[in-house]
């Protein structure tokens, strides 16, 4: 089972729409940052999804501090491709950030790809 932490201004919308999509094998749970991060380096999770309104500082201030930038990425106010979003996993990326304005469109995207990876 991966687990997926979910933080920031919109966690309850990024847990409830990664949770309609039904994935099997996904475990998706609203956190805040500073819990997120100290799993995510114990290897209680395996994946952050931070937002705030531009998904740039606030998304990921603590996970980056904690956890270090090669660990973290934000999309900001940009939508990835699936194929963005699979490099990044690739390249070892555990911590994302985005806006509340592409929660939509960015966690089911994320949760596909983080599915995918098995």
């Amino acid at each position: 089972m991966t687990k997926i932490l979910t933080g920031g201004v919109g966690k309850a919308e990024v847990t409830d729409t990664i949770k309609r999509l039904a994935i099997d094998g996904l475990d998706v749970v609203a956190s805040s940052d500073m819990d997120a991060a100290m799993k995510l380096r114990v290897g209680q999770a395996d994946y952050y999804l931070g937002t705030c309104h531009t998904g740039a500082g606030a998304s990921l201030g603590v996970l980056v501090g904690l956890m270090g930038s090669a660990a973290c990425h934000t999309f900001g106010r940009g939508v990835p491709t699936e194929d963005e979003v699979a490099a990044l996993l690739a390249d070892g990326k555990k911590a994302f950030g985005f806006s509340m304005d592409q929660i939509d469109v960015i966690a089911p995207l994320m949760a596909r790809a983080i599915a995918a990876r098995g």
